[in-house]
């Protein structure tokens, strides 16, 4: 099998790692060679986040190159237009954006600004976009902090991944008194179908 690239990208405090590590751990159930490298910016509280992860028959980099990612989850706005140069180029890639905007450190500041039209400028380099308000969704299950959950159900239904035993997962990797709805978020992100872009 040919390798996958995946990009999730965010801010500290999102739960991009967590949702990494799920992603990692059903991977690897199910067969693949994975490989996953986290970089993290400021290391406190709304630094930013960026995983890699890359699955296939084997892997030997787990790093994704500039260029060649088959999938970037933005779970906030700025953080997937700066790295929306790793999408692949050929009008292929898939971005599942969070309609979340978290100020940086720079903004705060006053070093950096937030653009506008950032949905629009990361569809116009999108092959498929499926841009959605996953902590308003999350805020309807109960728990806001369970957005990361469903922009990664997003994820397994873009990249054909539902066969994999998702929910047990979830119950072995959170909290007991988290585990319902994390798997409601998960089978949420599962349903949303996302709009091909041209």
């Amino acid at each position: 099998m040919q390798t996958k690239n995946i990009l999730l990208t965010g801010v500290g405090g999102q739960g991009t790692i967590l949702a990494s590590k799920l992603l990692t751990e059903g991977l690897m159930q199910e067969g693949y060679d994975v490989k996953m490298s986290e970089v993290h910016g400021m290391s406190q509280r709304e630094g930013p986040v960026l995983t890699h992860v890359r699955y296939g028959s084997k892997v030997y980099s787990p790093v994704v190159e500039k260029g060649r990612a088959d999938i970037i989850i933005g779970f906030e706005e700025l953080e997937a237009l700066r790295n929306l140069d790793y999408l692949r180029g050929d009008g292929q890639g898939i971005v599942v954006l969070n309609r979340a905007r978290v100020n940086p450190i720079g903004v705060q500041n006053g070093s950096d600004f937030y653009p506008d039209k950032i949905e629009a400028l990361i569809q116009a380099r999108a092959g498929k976009l499926l841009a959605l308000d996953a902590s308003e969704l999350a805020r309807h299950l109960g728990n806001v902090r369970v957005m990361n959950i469903i922009l990664l159900g997003a994820l397994v239904r873009q990249m054909g991944l539902e066969a994999i035993d998702w929910p047990a997962i979830i119950a072995a990797n959170v909290k007991e008194r988290f585990i319902e709805v994390n798997q409601k978020a998960l089978a949420l992100g599962m349903a949303l179908e996302a709009p091909v872009q041209a």
